[in-house]
C-alpha cells in the first residue's frame, strides 16, 4: 500500500514516485475536509472570475498544507486535467459566452506551452520558482487592479 492507500503500480509503490513524499500531508479527516473546502473555493472562483488552479490552489497547498512548490504545481495540474471546470464552461457556453474556435486554438498552444513550462519548472531551484510565481501574481494583480 502507498502513502495514499493505493496498491502497487507496476511493482513500484505509488508513494515512491513522489519525489518529495514527506511534504504530502497525511490524509486525516481534517486534511480531507480542508482539501474539499479548498476545491470548493477554487471551483467557485473559477466559475466566478475564471481563476482557480494557479491563483488559489497552488498558494494554499504551499502555505496551508505544507506542500513544496513542485508538489503543489504538479498536484494542481493533475486535478485540473479531468474536469477543467466543465460545469462552469457549460454554463458560460449555454449563455453564449464561449468562443469555441478561440478556445481550441489556444488549447493547441497550451498543450505545448504546458509541457515546456513543466520542463522548465522542474529544472530550476524551487526558491527561484516560488519567487517567479509570486512575482507573476503581483504583476498581474497590479495590472488588473489599475485597468480602466
Amino acid at each position: 500500500m502507498s502513502a495514499f492507500g493505493i496498491g502497487s503500480n507496476g511493482g513500484r509503490r505509488f508513494s515512491n514516485m513522489i519525489k518529495e513524499q514527506q511534504k504530502i500531508p497525511r490524509m486525516t479527516v481534517i486534511t480531507i475536509a480542508g482539501l474539499l473546502a479548498l476545491g470548493l473555493a477554487a471551483g467557485y472562483f473559477s466559475g466566478l472570475v475564471g481563476i482557480g488552479g494557479g491563483v488559489i490552489i497552488v498558494p494554499a497547498l504551499v502555505l496551508m498544507f505544507g506542500f513544496t512548490q513542485y508538489a503543489a504545481q504538479g498536484t494542481t495540474l493533475a486535478l485540473l486535467v479531468p474536469p477543467v471546470g466543465i460545469l462552469a464552461v457549460w454554463k458560460y457556453f449555454q449563455d453564449g459566452y464561449v468562443d469555441i474556435r478561440t478556445a481550441a486554438i489556444i488549447c493547441v498552444g497550451f498543450v505545448l506551452g504546458g509541457y515546456l513550462g513543466g520542463t522548465t519548472a522542474v529544472s530550476i531551484p524551487q526558491e527561484t520558482l516560488r519567487k517567479v510565481f509570486g512575482g507573476l501574481l503581483i504583476v498581474l494583480g497590479i495590472r488588473m487592479f489599475f485597468k480602466a
